[in-house]
């Protein structure tokens, strides 16, 4: 069966009141307020501040109401689950469990049964308590978010499925603390597809947004490249030369099928339009490097780029309505930016004579990029009006290939840091910076997919 929630809505009476007051205004997913000594009061987290400091929150136990070994296992993998998935957002800090004075999962989980004390004096600004319920094989997690200091519930959820389920009610909880702090679902349940080498080929993988759950997708044994995920997360674009030349795959991941495109020439650099079956890619069949619309299908529609000389690397504003590109035009490659209704581009880049890589960002204000100066291969991010460039990597190997989350709180990104080229991922400000999982040969080309609700 599929998961169901609900809200909990009993004996919280000034937190209802509290909703009804936001929701007069239109204004839940942002005007919370989280008074700590030594913090001033803000309406939301501004996950673009680069002074931004982490909220401490608590996840003790959770409680096992009939306390089964399965129900008490559950309930300790949710917890892991929670922890690790809150602490990989880049602005909550969940505190160490060795310092918790108090436990939920003996005294109880609700407001009523909270000494609230007991967690301010750590340091705690937000608690989560949690219950589970397990009964051949369905599960019942109820969970609850708290603000400590104004002694507040402000999420209470009933999730009810499978066992196997208990990520994806994780996750969904995640989001609505996501949305509540920051006016955005959050990167959980989202993923990211990426190149890794196998016996000296390339090949696509998928995996989790922190790193878990790794997939190989395709088996070409070749050389496999430049992954691309739709808007519904059903499908990823790629080049492979699995049949010797360079052709673009656009591979169904539930029916594990594949429409090719093999014009002659070049087939590379895909890039999904957003919120439609079409997408942009680099072809060379008329003699020349150009960006063309590729239905679905694998369909050549209309061109977008007419000007002779190299156009590669296309990706589109959240709109769809403009696309960055990297062009040697000018001599040598920059980030332009196009209309996708008209082609005209203008040149976006000017400090540094390789730019490439361009990457919008989901509020559609800035573009990643790698740029090379001094022969340091480096991530930068500048204003889609040109305010910048801000440097985000530096000293730490080659780092290259950025990828928003769904969020835009984090960027992934490759480098060559450790050796042998890895996935990491650090804040939108460029802190944080972290190598996301451990897998033989080298990894490039991270992609991050939508996330829960696609961020609405």
């Amino acid at each position: 069966m599929g998961i169901m929630s609900q809200n909990i809505s009993i004996n919280f009476r000034g937190a209802l009141n509290s909703c009804r007051f936001f929701l007069l205004r239109g204004l839940l997913c942002v005007l919370v307020f989280f008074p700590a000594v030594g913090m001033a009061q803000h309406a939301y987290i501004n996950i673009n501040d680069p002074l931004m400091r982490k909220i401490p929150v608590a996840v003790p136990f959770f409680k096992a109401f009939t306390g089964h070994e399965q129900e008490v296992s559950l309930g300790k993998n949710a917890v892991d689950i929670m922890s690790n998935a809150l602490d990989f957002t880049g602005y909550l800090a969940v505190l160490d469990k060795a310092s918790f004075i108090e436990n939920p999962a003996q005294k109880g989980i609700t407001g009523a049964e909270i000494n609230y004390k007991n967690w301010t004096v750590i340091g705690a600004e937000l608690l989560i308590t949690g219950g589970i319920v397990e009964q051949n094989g369905t599960v019942r997690l109820e969970l609850r978010l708290f603000d400590t200091f104004k002694e507040t519930l402000l999420i209470g959820k009933v999730y009810t499925g499978n066992k196997e389920d208990i990520k994806s009610m994780v996750y969904r909880f995640c989001a609505e603390i996501s949305l509540l702090l920051t006016g955005k679902m959050g990167v959980f349940g989202s993923r990211i597809a990426f190149v890794s080498t196998v016996k000296g080929n390339k090949e696509i993988f998928t995996c989790d947004f922190d790193g878990g759950n790794i997939s190989r997708v395709t088996n070409f044994n070749n050389i496999t490249i430049s992954p691309a995920w739709s808007s519904d997360g059903n499908f990823i674009a790629f080049t492979s030369y699995a049949k010797g030349t360079p052709a673009l795959y656009i591979r169904d991941l539930r029916s594990n099928s594949d429409v090719v495109l093999a014009k002659k020439g070049l087939n590379i650099t895909p890039a999904w339009i957003p919120g439609q079956f079409a997408l942009a890619a680099t072809l060379s069949f008329s003699g020349d490097q150009d960006i063309y619309i590729v239905s679905g299908t694998g369909q050549v529609k209309n061109q977008l780029t007419k000007v002779s000389g190299i156009d590669v690397s296309p990706a589109f504003s959240p709109d769809g309505g403009r696309f960055a590109f990297v062009s040697k035009r000018s001599g040598t490659p920059q980030i332009y930016i196009g209309d996708t209704g008209s082609g005209s581009a203008t040149r976006l880049t000017f400090q540094g004579n390789y730019n490439t890589s361009p990457a919008w960002s989901p509020d559609g204000e800035k573009i990643a990029y790698v740029g090379v100066v001094k022969n340091s291969i480096n991530i930068y991010v500048i204003g889609v009006n040109g305010g910048g460039p801000t440097q985000l990597t530096s000293g730490q190997g080659d780092n290259e290939d950025p990828s928003w989350s769904p969020d835009g709180n984090l960027i992934a990104f490759s480098s060559t840091r450790q050796g042998a080229s890895r996935i990491f991922v650090m804040t939108a400000t460029g802190a944080d910076q972290r190598l996301l999982f451990t897998l033989g040969g080298s990894q490039t080309e991270p992609t991050w997919s939508s996330g829960v609700g696609n961020n609405k």
